[in-house]
């Protein structure tokens, strides 16, 4: 118990005031305020018709219960860490690590920490971060229809939203069939717009279950079965899909489509007639980490490379999430970005740039990159660590991380309370391993001795003896 006292200490040093206030409480990978907004949006049928106000912060609610005290001596994560990095095989064949007080920005302890790494999925770290460092943590993706003024032509625009679903569809189409029989038309042709994203739409795994073609239109995230996370059956053409879903919603409401819908830019002289607006951008990027959501992960560098004036693609959104973590001066030595979901191999980072982005999240002077944080599942409690924690670990509850699984590579990278009370960011790499669960449990138990690590106490901290 005086652990997770000292724990709240340090969180509210670090994240109290101007920091907690702009994040809001965290409450199992999802800030309060966000959950309180989606739970209205429900509501009210989850139609957004004009830019909603910014969803609300909560004050801050942990307060200092202690002194600060020093971070951890170098020698003692070295003697805790060492050992189960050199001499445990199921991590595979090579392994780095980095682990950083976030206080200072001072790395405690690395091994191999500026050697790039395939990172898995670990790399939406890097895609989050660089997202609402481009765009803020309340901009909102709108997906918009346009008609030509005599109403016969309307087009469907994509603009990225890959959350879209059947409500805001039903708004949109509620909005449309208004703005039509005022203008005295039942009957029109519909097409959609798909032309804000460029380069293949076809991730370069392939068809896969984890991820749909990248469309800058999709409903449901392409998904057939239902579901909002985790693998899934996919569909082969998510905006011609979504379109053919529109026109029968628009069907239903008296407007008949003229033939089926057909892909096409939105024609000169069209003007919107209605827009939906995705969740803040807060909530995707929660939603991306906690439960490794590729789509999500995928349109957020694509949203990244729109506002820095690269192309919609995977190799622009590359460029732009390199840009805008370059002006972070973050160590990007040897990283590549080939995708924002982690799936693509060809991906590096390093474990000095996964800990340093963590680190930057947890800076007060930056409370929109909060999210990354308030983001990464609980050990133990949520997302994609919900079950590799037991409840007897002394990681459980305690360890904050996003996980990064592709064959022969496991990664982990997040934050921990010490034994101290003293925020650690944190990131593991292996390759190499030829027993995933092994490989993962291995990690599990790097991050759990972090957390419970008082490395070598000294006077005035109340470190483990």
């Amino acid at each position: 118990m005086w652990q997770l006292a000292t724990g709240a200490a340090v969180v509210g040093l670090a994240l109290s005031a101007g920091t907690v206030a702009a994040a809001g409480p965290w409450d199992s990978g999802q800030r309060k305020a966000e959950r309180e907004w989606a739970a209205a949006q429900d509501h009210m049928g989850g139609a957004h018709h004009d830019t909603p106000a910014p969803a609300p912060s909560a004050a801050g609610v942990l307060a200092a219960l202690g002194a600060p005290v020093p971070p951890p001596a170098r020698s003692g994560l070295a003697d805790a860490l060492g050992p189960l990095l050199r001499d445990d095989p199921t991590l595979g064949t090579v392994r780095t690590a980095s682990v950083i007080d976030t206080a200072t920005g001072t790395q405690v302890y690395g091994r191999g920490a500026r050697d790039p790494m395939t990172p898995a999925s670990t790399v939406k770290i890097a895609t989050t971060l660089a997202a609402l460092s481009a765009l803020g943590p309340d901009h909102r993706i709108a997906t918009t229809v346009t008609a030509v003024p005599d109403g016969k032509r309307v087009t469907l625009v994509g603009g990225g939203d890959p959350t879209l679903g059947r409500a805001g569809l039903r708004a949109l189409a509620d909005d449309t069939a208004r703005v039509l029989k005022d203008r005295g038309v039942g009957e029109a042709e519909i097409s959609y717009d798909t032309t804000l994203y460029s380069g293949p739409e076809l991730h370069p795994i392939g068809p896969n279950e984890n991820i749909s073609p990248v469309s800058a239109l999709m409903l449901d995230e392409g998904r057939l079965d239902g579901s909002r996370s985790g693998p899934a059956p996919r569909t082969g053409d998510p905006a011609g899909d979504a379109a053919r879903a529109f026109a029968e919603l628009l069907r239903e409401r008296g407007i008949k489509a003229k033939g089926d819908p057909a892909r096409g830019k939105t024609p000169k002289g069209a003007e919107p007639v209605a827009k939906t607006l995705s969740e803040p951008l807060s909530a995707l990027v929660e939603r991306s980490l906690t439960h490794s959501d590729n789509d999500i992960a995928e349109a957020l560098a694509r949203q990244t490379a729109l506002s820095s004036g690269q192309p919609a693609s995977f190799e622009g959104a590359g460029k732009a999430v390199r840009s805008r973590l370059k002006k972070l001066e973050l160590p990007l030595s040897g990283a590549r970005f080939a995708d924002g979901s982690g799936l693509d191999r060809a991906g590096r980072v390093s474990a000095a740039l996964l800990a340093q982005l963590l680190t930057r999240a947890a800076d007060p002077a930056r409370p929109g990159l909060r999210p990354v944080l308030t983001g990464l599942p609980v050990a133990g409690f949520s997302g994609t660590l919900k079950g590799r924690y037991r409840k007897e670990s002394p990681g459980t509850g305690m360890v904050r991380a996003k996980t990064g699984t592709l064959t022969g590579v496991n990664t982990l990278a997040g934050t921990v309370v010490d034994a101290d009370g003293r925020l650690l960011s944190f990131a593991f790499l292996s390759s190499g391993a030829t027993t995933p669960d092994a490989a993962q449990s291995a990690l599990d138990r790097l991050a759990s001795t972090v957390a419970n690590c008082g490395c070598a106490p000294s006077e005035g901290r109340p470190g483990r003896k």
